[in-house]
């Protein structure tokens, strides 16, 4: 317990001695360019001259204090602008109306080191409480600043754990949004996010697929960069290259200036803060480097600096997003006199001089420009200071509870972490009529003007406005742009080409080269059955299944059907044959009806000879039904035709068979073979054999029947269109069936080969069976490996051949004897010498 209460009194007198501290400044105090006392404070960091000129540290001696050299044009307007919007709040009577503002102005001479140096010198300011006591608060309500991202960063860190709050009006880093790093950051620009984002629409826009890029080598530049490489590579754009330096780094400017110079790539981003910009501008016109577009960022596009004949040779036609022009009413005319009169320190005007301002050498450079307001009205970043200025003031006038007529409550207390939770919620419009509001990250919306160098007829420049990004319009709406306005780089009205290869023709795929960027291909054919009709596609599309790619592969056309047709020189020989076959068999016909009465139709049972030729006839004609466009009925018709028609045929031919072996059966003493197979039992044999291939046909045509197919798998060319035999095992019996019937025919043939000489048709028989079984053999295999048309082909031809076989194996010779022999068509020619012959013919 006395622990405790020990640990508790020595905490108490530490911190009693400590706020009873005499405060003294170590070193040399640093001095602010421009200042204004008031009841509240306003803090300013400008680059406002661009070169540092650091002393020797040899250590011999004190080091002299830093030099700064070149004037800032740019942020020395901005410096006035925001004196210009404190005096002008100052005289408002109802914006803060009986308080006034004061300010400190500090120039960081464009380097971090001083910008460190300022940030501390306005947190702890020159001023202590009474008897020198430090009194442990910051005499800063807000401060203005800085001009560059990686300043800002600093005065933000530094600042950040006093929650003084930063407003920013360029510094547009996209890592500047992080609220839990930068709480008591806030900024008149909207974030590089949008920035980035809106360099990637424009390369889009104008179908770039090949650029360049350059940016500075400090947060704001690697930041912003970075969101432009991942934007555009999911936009299916290619960088060349990515290259960066610092203002510092001559080494690095001229190995980028070398990069572009070899790279192939007509356009470049250059995401590049205002001085590294001048620098490698430059470079550009020292070496006459020329011809390539400039796709620029709102820190120097806008720059009248930059603008000058020597620097238009290689950057004419630059496009870039700008800040939106405001035109600040007042300001031209304060810049030129009042400024000067009132607030510049060591002006020749008496009551001017700043007790802060020991020695007026570092004014010399600002003097010089004490009559020069060319540049005035075109500083974009102006109103940004103008609006951040009012921003604080707003934040102020909420907090103090001031009423109008009746003013502020003076002595209210007011820490920073108040002003930060005020400018949260502000929302007001300034005198131009724009509204100042911060969003979550603190920021403002993204509101960019497209800017465009030109040079006019008459030999003036200017900064063309040719369209704009606003971020808060939906992705495809939210660029726009007059192109027809543009002027290109090297004074050109056509638009630049960069790609690193040309857009691939119609009927050609893009093939990757190998170790190099995917926009970097060779063209290449597409295959066969598939087209490119646009350069976009990567790869050719395969045409639907029943479309074929045409000659130049950019069009998917109807695939050729193919089929057997009447027309076609294969189908021409077949219905040839075919027909040619059937007249043969009509004149056979005729033939035998006309010797009817003669020995040799009679010995041949004329009967059966005319239902076989009936049969042959209908062989030959069902060969027909396969030839032409298949159609649902065709496709059954010509294989049950083709089922049928050959066991009536075959049919017949083993009646004859039969017949001649029971003939010669029945001369034998004692057998009456013949009662049991006379001419009614050879017609009921023929209609049985033929009922059975009717019935497998109608079962095959009720379970599953042929219908008509398009075939694309021989040919991806084409479409055989074919009749698909629907159930397999119905064509196979059908098939089955004709040649058992066939065997059959062709073994009892083969046995009576032993009959008569003189009776020689069941040799005629056994030969033309013999050719009937070859042809079907031979058949399946060619059937089987044929393609599309062909196997319809084989089908007829085994059906043609088939038919000749038994044309002309059994009615050949007979016709022969008929017509050239007709002294053997006589009964004893044909009984000869053999009594048992005799009883044969008898019995036939």
């Amino acid at each position: 317990m006395l622990l405790f209460l020990y640990t508790v009194l020595l905490f108490h007198h530490l911190h009693t001695k400590v706020e009873n501290t005499i405060c003294r400044i170590m070193g040399d105090p640093n001095y602010p360019l421009f200042s204004k006392d008031g009841d509240v404070t306003i803090g300013g960091i400008f680059a406002i001259h661009r070169k540092e000129t650091l002393p020797s540290f040899e250590f011999t001696q004190k080091p002299q204090p830093l030099s700064c050299s070149s004037v800032n044009l740019r942020d020395f307007r901005l410096a006035q602008t925001m004196i210009f919007a404190i005096q002008e709040i100052n005289k408002n009577e109802i914006l803060l109306p009986n308080i006034s503002i004061g300010y400190i102005i500090y120039d960081t001479c464009g380097s971090r080191l001083s910008t460190m140096t300022a940030t501390m010198g306005l947190m702890n300011s020159q001023d202590f409480g009474p008897g020198n006591i430090c009194n442990g608060h910051s005499p800063l309500h807000a401060i203005i600043g800085e001009s560059e991202t990686s300043a800002t960063v600093i005065l933000s860190r530094t600042t950040g754990p006093f929650k003084i709050p930063v407003i920013s009006h360029s510094s547009s880093c996209e890592c500047l949004s992080n609220r839990k790093n930068y709480p008591s950051f806030f900024r008149t620009i909207s974030s590089d996010y949008h920035q980035s984002r809106a360099l990637a629409s424009i390369v889009k826009h104008f179908g770039w697929s090949w650029v360049g890029a350059v940016n500075s080598d400090n947060d704001y530049g690697n930041n912003g960069m970075a969101i432009f490489l991942k934007t555009v590579q999911e936009e299916g754009i290619c960088v060349e290259y990515s290259v960066k330096f610092y203002r510092t780094e001559t080494e690095k400017l001229k190995k980028v200036v070398d990069t572009i110079k070899k790279g192939t790539a007509k356009v470049i981003v250059a995401f590049i803060s205002f001085v590294e910009m001048g620098l490698l501008i430059e470079q550009l016109s020292i070496q006459n480097i020329t011809g390539f577009q400039m796709i620029g960022v709102e820190p120097w596009i806008t720059a009248n600096t930059y603008f000058t004949p020597k620097s238009l040779h290689a950057m004419e036609g630059s496009l870039g997003f700008a800040m939106k022009k405001i035109n600040i009413e007042g300001f031209a005319e304060y810049a030129m006199k009042p400024f000067w009169d009132t607030a510049f320190p060591c002006s020749k005007s008496e009551g001017n001089y700043s007790k802060y301002a020991l020695s007026c050498s570092r004014y010399e450079e600002l003097l010089a420009l004490k009559n020069y307001n060319e540049d005035v009205t075109e500083h974009r970043y102006s109103s940004n200071v103008y609006k951040a200025v009012y921003a604080v003031a707003h934040s102020l006038h909420s907090l103090l509870k001031c009423i109008k007529q009746e003013g502020c409550e003076k002595g209210l207390p007011i820490q920073p972490q108040q002003v930060v939770e005020t400018l949260k919620k502000i929302n007001f419009a300034i005198k131009t009529g724009d509204r100042v509001w911060f969003d979550s990250t603190g920021g403002v919306v993204a509101l960019y003007e497209v800017v465009n160098w030109q040079q006019d007829s008459d030999g003036t420049y200017q900064f063309k406005s040719v369209g704009y990004y606003d971020a808060s319009l939906p992705t495809y709406q939210n660029l726009h742009l007059n192109v027809e306005n543009i002027i290109w780089a090297g004074g050109h009205l056509e638009k630049p080409r960069s790609a690193c290869s040309e857009s691939c023709p119609p009927g050609t795929r893009k093939a990757a080269q190998k170790g190099r960027p995917f926009c970097c291909y060779d063209c290449i054919p597409c295959a066969e059955g598939e087209i490119s009709n646009e350069t976009r596609f990567i790869n050719c599309k395969p045409c639907p299944w029943e479309y074929w790619s045409n000659a130049e592969k950019n069009k998917c056309v109807l695939k050729a059907v193919e089929f057997l047709s009447f027309t076609e020189i294969m189908g021409v020989v077949l219905v040839f044959f075919s027909l040619f076959g059937v007249g043969l068999t009509l004149l056979v016909a005729i033939l035998f009806y006309n010797k009817k009465d003669t020995p040799m139709v009679k010995a041949n049972n004329s009967e059966l000879s005319f239902l076989l030729l009936f049969s042959l006839t209908l062989c030959f004609l069902c060969s027909l039904t396969f030839i032409g466009r298949p159609t649902e009925w065709s496709c059954m018709l010509c294989h049950t035709a083709f089922g049928i028609t050959f066991v009536l045929c075959i049919s017949c031919v083993l009646g004859k068979t039969i017949v001649v072996l029971m003939a010669f059966k029945a001369t034998l003493p004692g057998n009456n073979i013949m009662k049991w197979f006379g001419p009614a039992q050879q017609r009921l044999s023929v209609l049985a054999f033929t009922l059975i291939q009717v019935i497998i046909c109608v079962l095959w045509l009720t379970i599953s029947p042929p219908f008509p197919y398009k075939n694309m798998k021989y040919y991806k060319e084409k479409i055989i269109l074919e009749c698909s035999l629907g159930s397999t095992i119905g064509f196979w019996a059908v098939l089955t069936y004709i040649s058992l019937l066939a065997f059959l025919c062709f073994i009892l043939a083969f046995l009576a080969r032993t009959l008569p000489d003189k009776f020689n048709e069941a040799k005629f028989i056994t030969f033309s069976m013999l050719i009937f079984c070859a042809v079907w053999i031979t058949f399946i295999p060619a059937y089987v490996s044929s393609p599309g048309k062909f196997t319809v082909a084989v089908e007829i031809f085994a059906i043609l051949s088939s038919s000749f076989g038994l044309l002309f194996g059994i009615f050949a010779p007979k016709c022969y004897i008929i017509l050239l022999k007709p002294e053997q068509n006589t009964k004893q020619h044909l009984i000869g010498k053999t009594a048992s012959v005799s009883l044969a013919l008898q019995a036939y």
